[in-house]
């Protein structure tokens, strides 16, 4: 089977080309690119005036099968990632049972194979089900398919046990995705500041996410094992980052499109919808984070995918579950809000997508060279759209920005040759 995609810019940062160029896909991988190609194929995309870019790859998702199904499954989870122009994401480990063991691991494995059309790439648990008391078999999960370890949902509190941990991910070749938050520190449930003040909500302090940031930055440090600090929200969080990268030690970051969209101020009611773990912060923050997205300081754009029931979230900021859905939304808010803006160039917004991302977690994708598997997005850069949360694949509906006027929507994605996701 033959696929040739025609008059696309092809941006792909991990073979340096960004330009106007044709791709054929034999199977599922590329077999060739060139400016022209006039070959017989099966089917044919004339992708012009489009982006033709290696498929987005997100850290960062939670798809909660097994023992959440009412909130989401890995079928619609995968599904909501084709929509949104993912080709492959990596879940988190808190499900139910959590998924901290070799057995869990190719469990997940298993049901993606059934389930997805996308590459599920596991995450196991820093600790026997998410206790923070003992280590899971960590080389063992490695050996059965994960990609990383994460305790994502909270932090590991015992410095020891965390140092142990990063010792064991280091010694089994995988990176550790790190969810900085200092627990005693938490409770509330918006960003400490006027806002929270104004509303008469509890608010979360910047000094959660911060202590925790420094303490896993000097913890990567004296281990030498690669660290990835999830969802960076705050200025200071970003430059513990840099300080760290400036010292060279083995240390990314990320941010999601919610952190580098909206503040704290967007906030101008009650609605569950506006809760995240870390939440919505200042406009200072986000200037800050939007600055070190683009010198390079922060490495990736995630999602933290968090879908949850209806009823989860409309009880109320204070009583609402934490998390938003974003999987079907990250490409149109990063067109919209970074690359249109001019505060990304197209190429840094497919680097940070798909070539950092893959290069993280140490997988061989996010490039589009011949001989690589054919996992594509094709966007439009310029289709102007209106969110909707009922035109989501995922069964969350639970967003901030329905109604949002976006410029810039995926309009195929193609999983190793073949198209799983194709706009209507």
């Amino acid at each position: 089977m033959k696929t040739l995609i025609k008059n696309g810019r092809l941006i792909d940062p991990g073979a340096g080309r960004d330009g106007i160029y044709d791709v054929l896909i034999d199977g599922e991988m590329v077999a060739r690119v060139a400016e022209h190609i006039d070959e017989d194929a099966d089917t044919i995309i004339d992708a012009g005036n489009c982006f033709v870019v290696p498929g987005f790859v997100d850290l960062h998702v939670h798809l909660r099968e097994p023992g959440f199904e009412y909130k989401e499954t890995i079928r619609t989870g995968a599904l909501a990632a084709a929509r949104g122009g993912y080709t492959s994401i990596c879940p988190m480990a808190n499900t139910k049972p959590v998924t901290d063991s070799p057995e869990r691991i190719q469990w997940l494995v298993d049901k993606a194979n059934e389930d997805s059309v996308v590459h599920i790439l596991p995450v196991g648990a820093v600790t026997l089900g998410m206790a923070g008391e003992e280590l899971t078999d960590i080389a063992g999960m490695a050996k059965a398919g994960a990609v990383a370890i994460s305790e994502d949902g909270k932090s590991v509190m015992n410095s020891r046990l965390y140092k142990e941990a990063l010792m064991a991910a280091k010694k089994a070749g995988i990176v550790v995705l790190d969810h900085a938050e200092d627990g005693s520190l938490m409770g509330g449930a918006m960003n400490e500041g006027e806002v929270s003040k104004r509303l008469g909500i509890e608010g979360i302090s910047a000094d959660a996410e911060d202590l925790i940031t420094a303490r896993d930055i000097l913890l990567a440090k004296t281990t030498g094992a690669k660290l990835h600090i999830c969802h960076c929200s705050t200025k200071t969080s970003a430059k513990l980052i840099e300080i760290a990268k400036a010292n060279n030690i083995s240390v990314t970051a990320e941010v999601c499109p919610h952190h580098f969209t909206l503040t704290d101020e967007d906030i101008k009611a009650d609605d569950g919808n506006y809760k995240m773990s870390p939440p919505l912060r200042s406009k200072e923050d986000k200037v800050a984070l939007i600055k070190a997205l683009g010198n390079g300081t922060i490495d990736a754009i995630s999602t933290d995918h968090a879908p949850h029931h209806a009823d989860e979230k409309t009880k109320g900021i204070k009583a609402a579950a934490f998390g938003i859905v974003g999987l079907e939304t990250a490409l149109s808010l990063t067109m919209t809000e970074l690359v249109h803006q001019g505060l990304l160039t197209p190429y840094e917004m497919v680097s940070r997508m798909s070539y950092k991302p893959a290069k993280i977690i140490g997988i061989d994708k996010g490039s589009l060279a011949v001989g690589k598997v054919a996992d594509v997005t094709i966007i439009d850069p310029d289709l102007e759209y209106e969110i909707k949360a009922s035109d989501f694949f995922s069964k969350g509906r639970n967003t901030p920005f329905e109604g949002y006027k976006a410029k810039g929507k995926v309009l195929k994605t193609i999983v190793s040759g073949k198209v799983v996701y194709e706009n209507k």
